[in-house]
Parts: structure tokens; sequence; C-alpha cells
């Protein structure tokens, strides 16, 4: 309204104002300019009616007459009437008390109808927490009752520092006699002498966030109205069990995963060594949806386009990397994290957030990849986006939107560091998210890619998608937001190139299936592993694959780059025995060479063999040779290969991951010979052993236990354990462990939530990382 004054004041202990009461509220309070009131009305208005022989001059309609008198007998004193009241035997009509709120329930219960209705009773807080699109009660108490023939009532929610109608952060809420679907109300569903029961319906496109809620009631005429704010707010979030909203998912086992699931699994190592770990995301924990609220109050996006679920991905996507803006988590790939937490040493989501917010916004050190995704399934749950955490096992990391996977070689055959900086992570994890997507072409809707790990710009800010896996799947890379990008991560052909004498660059040898193996997330409903890849890509080779990688590269910056097929008679793979080389033992694989023609066939391998962190990126060579390989007409042969332990132990970095590169000239066809081949060694679980009777309320014990794999001591070993519901995350240093000796820790903690729990622990040592194990334990009611 014109001359309106929003005031917002935050009140915290984890906010900007450290040390004030929780939780997190915005109170509105309503200041009118120019607003004056009349203090002889009343009197005036009464003299009418006791004497309107003497008022005949006035016009009718500059007053109302009452002809009923209605005694109310509220439990405190009635208060202050319109006027004055009329002598005993004056008169049988008084003037009706002006209608006012004395108070407000929410009905915001975690046990009560408007919670349990809207999904919303796990989170650890008492404010009303609905989802938009969606009906809630709301009780008021008056001074009297309500009477629709003389009042009127209507309701106010107000979200942002300048709320405005137009804008939809200023919703006016009128009484109707039904509710529409389309549009915001308030129905009056029961009346009990001074108290009535409303039922309030929201659109399905309501912005998301914390709103203040005023009650304005008046008479019919044109007067004064009476304000009451609301001591409580109101927090709106994404309805996925809303048809009409754009983040509707229509599976009630899916929804159960993707919103409610406050743990789950991410995967990590290579496509033959698929490692998991759980990760506590713990969107409903105390403290985490306010820590939400502030990550969007933080990135300065108006509240106003907070209905648009594609914004708000887009905007978190940037927020949770630190870079540009000062978001949740600072990437760090160094190997060196003694000023914070080494990313591997995560194992949940909740001490991060809680972190961020306590600081007023100060970056959490660190994270890399799956830490990244992890936070953002927290965040993008907690709102109520349908989220799940990814892994793409040798995914590429296009730096030059050509939609390949460029390797350089020189006139030698020996690699070009300095142009090879498109990479192949070894691993790499991002986000699913669900939801229509009207602002694309009909049909790609459904789930979203989206990356918070800072890899390369889109619009001059660090934040990848929402990306369309329909489009990704089709090659329709000129659909928004960054489909060319997780193309090539998925589905991007690896194209060899060798520099000619007079220095431009031949295209020499293409891999068609380099990138985007065993796509996995967590499967709905158990801790198994779910392959997607089919999701991202067609199956590699087929017909529809190829079509698509054609299609996509056109619109790349070497549209050209399949005019020119190569011969292929002589193949090279390598290959792994069962799960792979352990950690601290001689790594083997077998290299095999196949001759596919009916000709002999002669080629030296170049091999070597380095040290990597997982986003492909190459620290050092540690190991260098050359193989010379005669074939006979259709022969197989099998070279094995071996890196003794003592040439990595001191040469690894944070996933133990290493990368044979193999390459080759065919003499006899001058066909190129090229493999890369990611692979890391196996690091130990720790094993976790619950110890009694699991209660709420009665003590229980869990034993960890972890034996070092290498010859070798471990310095300052520390344990982050943690189980939502089990017990509050806490480190433990043990100090340094001898090789091959064993550590027993015992856990002693009182469980405080019924139900299925995890225990999860982690082992964080600079010698050793990636060393984590779960305990399913069921806690029983007391």
């Amino acid at each position: 309204m014109p001359g309106e004054r929003l005031t917002v004041r935050r009140i915290s202990d984890v906010g900007r104002f450290p040390g004030a009461a929780p939780p997190t509220r915005v109170e509105l309070s309503i200041h009118k300019e120019g607003e004056k009131t009349t203090e002889d009305t009343a009197c005036r208005r009464w003299f009418r009616k006791m004497c309107p022989c003497c008022c005949k001059c006035q016009k009718s309609n500059t007053y109302d007459v009452t002809d009923k008198v209605e005694l109310v007998n509220p439990p405190t004193p009635i208060p202050e009437l319109d006027g004055p009241k009329p002598e005993n035997g004056d008169s049988k009509e008084m003037e009706v008390v002006k209608l006012s709120v004395r108070s407000v329930d929410l009905l915001s219960s975690k046990t009560g109808t408007n919670r349990q209705e809207h999904h919303t009773d796990l989170y650890h807080t008492e404010e009303l927490i609905i989802r938009r699109g969606q009906t809630f009660q709301i009780e008021l108490e008056l001074n009297r009752p309500f009477s629709a023939d003389t009042d009127k009532l209507h309701l106010d929610l107000r979200t942002g520092p300048l709320p405005q109608v137009s804008k939809g952060t200023h919703v006016i809420i009128p009484l109707v006699d039904t509710l529409d679907n389309k549009r915001w109300g308030a129905k009056i569903e029961e009346q009990k002498n001074n108290k009535v029961k409303l039922s309030v319906k929201s659109t399905a496109n309501a912005a998301i966030g914390l709103y203040g809620l005023t009650v304005t009631t008046s008479p019919l005429k044109n007067e004064t109205p009476n304000i009451y704010t609301s001591s409580k707010n109101i927090i709106m979030l994404f309805n996925p069990w809303c048809a009409e909203d754009t983040v509707f998912l229509d599976d009630e086992e899916e929804r159960k995963e993707y919103v409610l699931n406050d743990t789950g699994r991410i995967y990590y190592g290579t496509e033959n060594q698929i490692g998991a770990r759980t990760w506590n995301f713990g969107q409903f924990q105390e403290g985490i949806l306010e820590a939400c609220l502030f990550v969007l109050e933080k990135s300065d996006m108006p509240p106003s386009g907070r209905g648009d679920p594609v914004n708000v991905v887009r905007v978190i996507s940037a927020m949770i990397n630190a870079l540009d803006d000062y978001g949740v988590l600072i990437g760090k790939w160094s190997g060196n994290y003694s000023d914070g937490v080494s990313p591997a040493a995560w194992s949940g989501s909740v001490e991060i957030l809680r972190k961020y917010h306590s600081s007023n916004g100060m970056p959490v050190s660190y994270g890399q990849c799956w830490v990244f995704s992890g936070v953002t399934t927290s965040v993008l749950r907690c709102l109520g986006i349908p989220a799940r955490s990814v892994t793409n096992f040798q995914s590429a990391h296009d730096t030059d939107v050509s939609l390949t996977t460029d390797v350089y070689f020189d006139e030698d055959m020996e690699p070009i560091d300095y142009l090879n900086s498109d990479t192949v992570w070894n691993f790499h994890v991002w986000n699913d998210c669900w939801m229509a997507r009207p602002d694309l072409p009909h049909g790609h809707g459904g789930w979203q890619a989206v990356d918070s790990t800072p890899q390369e710009t889109s619009q001059g800010t660090f934040r990848c998608g929402p990306a369309s896996v329909t489009a990704i799947r089709s090659g329709q890379v000129y659909l928004k937001h960054d489909t060319p990008f997780v193309f090539a991560e998925v589905n991007s052909d690896k194209i060899y190139w060798q520099r000619n004498p007079d220095g431009t660059f031949s295209q020499i040898h293409s891999e068609k299936k380099a990138v985007g193996h065993s796509i996995s997330t967590k499967a709905v409903g158990s801790d198994q592993r779910a392959d997607i890849t089919h999701l991202y890509k067609h199956q590699e080779g087929s017909e529809e694959e190829r079509i698509a990688v054609e299609t996509a590269c056109r619109f790349g910056s070497k549209p050209d780059v399949y005019s020119s097929p190569m011969a292929e008679d002589v193949r090279v793979e390598v290959r792994m025995e069962g799960e792979g080389p352990r950690m601290g033992a001689d790594a083997r694989l077998s290299i095999v060479v196949k001759n596919l023609s009916s000709e002999p066939r002669r080629t030296t391998l170049h091999c070597q063999v380095a040290v990597m962190y997982y986003t492909g990126v190459v620290k050092g060579t540690i190991k260098k040779e050359q193989l010379p390989v005669e074939l006979l007409p259709n022969e197989e042969q099998t070279i094995e290969w071996v890196l003794p332990y003592q040439q990595y132990q001191n040469q690894l970095v944070d996933q133990a991951a290493l990368m044979l590169t193999l390459s080759g000239r065919v003499n006899e066809t001058k066909q190129v010979l090229a493999n890369q081949t990611c692979f890391r060694l196996l690091t130990p679980d720790l094993n976790i052993t619950p110890l009694g009777e699991a209660v709420v309320g009665k003590e229980m014990a869990a034993k960890i236990t972890f034996t070092n794999p290498l010859p070798r001591m471990l310095n300052g070993v520390l344990f982050r354990v943690e189980g939502l519901g089990l017990q509050k995350g806490h480190e433990v240093f043990v100090g340094d462990v001898s090789g091959h000796s064993t550590v027993t820790l015992t856990e002693h903690f009182v469980p405080t939530q019924p139900g299925p729990r995890k225990l999860v622990a982690s082992l964080d040592c600079k010698q050793l990382t990636q060393v984590h194990g779960v305990a399913d334990i069921v806690v029983l009611e007391q």
C-alpha cells in the first residue's frame, strides 16, 4: 500500500546477530505515513443516534445506525467502544464493539494437521512450514464473534525487504466462499464464539521463503482498520506433492527418496572399482532450514524470483561454491588442507551448512565434487525440490566448447602438456533435480543436471545447469542451461591429434567410448547402486548415440572433426583382475593387444603411468617404459604390467588415483594406438559394530575397527563420527598408527530418535584418505 514502510529484523543465535534469541525469524512492522485519526468521530456518531433531530441536516450516508445490540462477554474486560456509553435507560441500542484480533494460532505443531499434511513434520523448528499450492489452517481469536454482515477481514503475507503486490511478495488474501486452486483465498471452516478457524489456499507458483503474517479487520464501512501482526512466521516451500507445482513428482516412493530421505550414498573411484560412501544430507536437522534460507538471502536473488525452481536451482548451483559470491564451500585439490577440513573427512552436510550460517556467510574449508554435490542435495531437498547426487565415471572436462576431449602429441608421439587442457576425471559428482521445464520445448522436463563444483563459468559465474537430461541424451546442446558442457562430460569422443612439421595438427585417432561410463546414483528405497547411464546417453555405438554425438558437435568449435574415417585393425585395452590393486601392494594390470587382420602387425607401445587428482589433473609421471609388440595374423597378446609399491608410496594424492597412458603406431598401416586407463588403489573400510540394544534415551555403544593396510606409519590419524538421531558429529584424535596395526574405538551414545538410523565414521590422515564405514541401527521407542 502507498506510504507503507516495511521493516525486516532477523533474530538468530546462528545468523546475522549472534547471541540473540533463536530461531531465525523475520518481524514485520507497518508504519503508515501521513495517516491521521479523528478522536471525536465516535462521539459524533453516538450523538447523531441519540438525537437525530438535531442532526437532520446531515446526509444519512455519513453515519450508520445499528438496529441490533449484541452483548459480548469475553473472559477479559471489553475493549474500548467506538464512543461513550449511553446512560442507563436512555436507549436500548449500543454501539457494536469494533472487531479486532487478540491472537493468531498458526497450528504449527509438528504433530498437528498442517505439518503432517504438508510433509514438513520432520523439520526441527516450531515455525509453520507449508508447501505451496496446498491448503493450511490457522485459528484467530477475536474480541467478539465475527459477522459477515458487518465485518471485513483479510490476511496479508509479506516476504523480502520491500514487499510488493505486483511482484508477488505481498499477498493479500481475502475471505471467500469457495477456495480456488488458481488464486489465494481464505475460507471460514469453523466459528465458535470468538474463535474462527480459517482454511487458507496458496497458489502453486508462490515464491518460497519466509513470510510475515498480519490480519486486518474493519467494519464494512470505510473506517480505520485494526491490524494484528503475528509473532510467528510462515515458511513456504516447493511442493512435489502438488500436481500444479512445477516440481511435482508423481511417485510416492520417489518422493520419499528424493525429498524426505535425509541420508544417501555417493559413489566414487573408477568405473571398474566403484566405491560408495554414506552421506548425511540432514535437511531436517535443527538450523538447516534457516541456513538454506540464509543461502538464498546471501545470493541477493530477488524474492520475486523464488517462485521459479529453475532460477532457484541456478542460484543454489552458484552459491554452494565460494567463487564469485562468497558461497558455502571453498574448493581445494592441492592435498594440503591443514587450515581446514579435508574434503574426504566430511560425512555430511549439516556441519558445513551450520558453520556457514553461524559465521554470517564465511565460506567453509574445504570441498571437492562429492562434498559440493552432497550439500546441494541437502539444500534442494530442504527447499522441497526433488534431488539426488549423481556420479559420472570417466567424466570429461571440455575447456574449449569443442564438445570433444582433445589430446595433443608432438611429432614423436609425446604428450604436449601445455595444450592438453581438456581432462577426464576418474569420476565427477553432480546433481539431478526434478522439475517441469516450461521454458524449454515440450518434452524436456523431468531430471535436470545441476553442478555446484566450480569448473567453468556460465554467464560469468561459476555454476552449471539446470540442463535437461533429455536434451543431453539427444545432443540438443543448444537448449539452456549449460547443456553443451554436461553433454561433453558424458558423451564426448576423445580425439587424438599429432603435430605436423609445419606446426599444424592432424587428427590421428578417436575413441568413441572414452567417457561417460556407469553413471550412478542411489536406488530408490535401498542402498543399492542404480546405473542411470541410459538416461544420459543412448547405448554406446548405437546409431542413435552416434547421431546425438554428431548433432551436438555441429554446435561446437570443431564441427568438422568427424569428416575423416580411419581404419582400425589393431586394438589395445587394459584389464584388471577382481576389484583391482589394493593400497600398500604392487599394482598389477594386463595390457591386451589384438590383431584383427590376416596380416602380421608390429608396433611399440609407449607406456607411462602418472599420479593424478581424480579431476584428471596430472600431478606427475612416476614410471615410463617402451614395450615392443609383434603380432601374428589374428593373434591376441597379454602383457603383464606391474607398478611396485615403492614407486608410488610417496607420490599419491587424495584419491590414490593413477592413469596409465598407452600410445603407439602400427608400422605396416600407420594406424595410431591410444588408450588411457584410470584406476585407484583400494583402501580398507572402517568396520562398525553396534553393541547393545538401540532404544531412545538408553545408552548404547558401537565398536569401530580399522587396520592400517600400509607397511608404514600413519601420522595424526583422526576419526570423525556422526549419526543423525544417534549422536552429534565429533572428532576423535587417535594419533600415529604403525604399519599393519589395528585400531579399535568404542563410541558410547544415547539415541534420540526412533526408526532406522545410520552411524557413519571416516578416517583422515595425510598418508591415507577415503577410509570410511557405516552401520545400520534400528532404534526402538522407549
